[in-house]
């Protein structure tokens, strides 16, 4: 397939259950390159989505492509060139690290040199060697999860999806695995599923925000931010007569709003509110400046991933 084809392309795709639509027409695409961010609450239609993708679930309706080839009628394709790890790691327990990740390698199509190769490949990107000879069920959990993407990239893909990878895992594990996320993200496709709101800032460049089986929100991590900003306020500690500081802002045309607030010692919290989305630093760091002000902080506001998510889905979620 041309490397021009997205990696993965969804239309109106929709999984009903009885008695209730898991997913529900929902349509992106996302690029080859890009490692991407499924974000949302329990029971949002994150993980169906990916097992569909997957080939592994069946949808209602709907089309879905993966590498250009169709989920529904070229599986085997799909399959070929997808990493999966799911949220419920089915790892075998009394194999250890070594002779699972070649037998997986074997099930996955690769043959007796291909796949001693790919397995110490694996086993040194994430981590494993010194756990090599190791049992599985012996392992602690982040070195499990560390066997499961081990698993997910032995055949090579070009797509790996991650469901819930740190779920479970302390905080240390977790930094260790989002490290491994960011690493895989220089040579693979990565979508990413996630409760975990930092969990998308940390590792993604995008992010799809789902809901009730719909998507809310699709746009770059950043961008995303910066779209919902609240009012893009500047917020500035200065050393300065209150009086002069209300001069000096209050009557400016890109000004709608000054605010004061006493500090510590002779410092003011300046808190201005731009017209149009302003971004008023530049003018704040000029206005201190000429006057002589000692400035010992200067910062504008912008919206966490957990503020757009609770913006969007205000008034939307079930009572339980």
């Amino acid at each position: 397939m041309a490397q021009s084809t997205p990696m993965i392309e969804v239309e109106n795709l929709t999984k009903q259950y009885p008695g209730r639509t898991a997913v529900d027409g929902i349509s992106f695409q996302i690029g080859r390159g890009e490692v991407v961010g499924f974000l949302g609450p329990n029971g949002a239609g994150k993980s169906t989505t990916l097992r569909i993708l997957s080939s592994f679930l069946p949808a209602t309706s709907g089309t879905a492509r993966v590498a250009g080839y169709d989920v529904f009628r070229e599986p085997d394709e799909v399959r070929r060139r997808i990493g999966y790890m799911p949220e419920n790691n089915p790892l075998h327990l009394d194999m250890r690290v070594r002779e699972y990740l070649k037998f997986r390698a074997r099930l996955k199509g690769l043959g007796w040199r291909r796949s001693r190769e790919r397995v110490d490949a694996v086993l040194q990107q994430c981590g494993l060697t010194e756990v090599a000879g190791r049992i599985i069920g012996q392992l602690s959990k982040g070195y499990r999860q560390r066997v499961g993407l081990a698993d997910a990239l032995v055949h090579e893909p070009d797509l790996i999806i991650l469901d819930e990878p740190t779920i479970g895992l302390d905080p240390h594990q977790i930094r260790s695995v989002r490290a491994l996320v960011k690493e895989l993200g220089r040579n693979h496709t990565v979508v990413l599923s996630t409760h975990i709101l930092n969990e998308v800032e940390m590792t993604c460049s995008r992010v799809l925000i789902l809901h009730r089986g719909r998507i809310l929100a699709s746009d770059r991590t950043e961008d995303l931010t910066q779209r919902m900003s609240l009012d893009g306020r500047v917020v500035a500690e200065v050393e300065a007569p209150a009086a002069q500081l209300l001069e000096a802002f209050r009557d400016l045309p890109e000004v709608e709003r000054v605010e004061l607030e006493p500090l510590d010692g002779n410092y003011l919290r300046l808190s201005l509110v731009p017209r149009h989305g302003a971004d008023l630093r530049p003018l704040v760091f000029a206005e201190v400046r000429d006057h002589g002000w000692p400035l010992r902080e200067l910062t504008r506001s912008r919206h966490s991933l957990e503020d757009i998510f609770i913006h969007m889905t205000r008034g939307k979620v079930r009572e339980d």
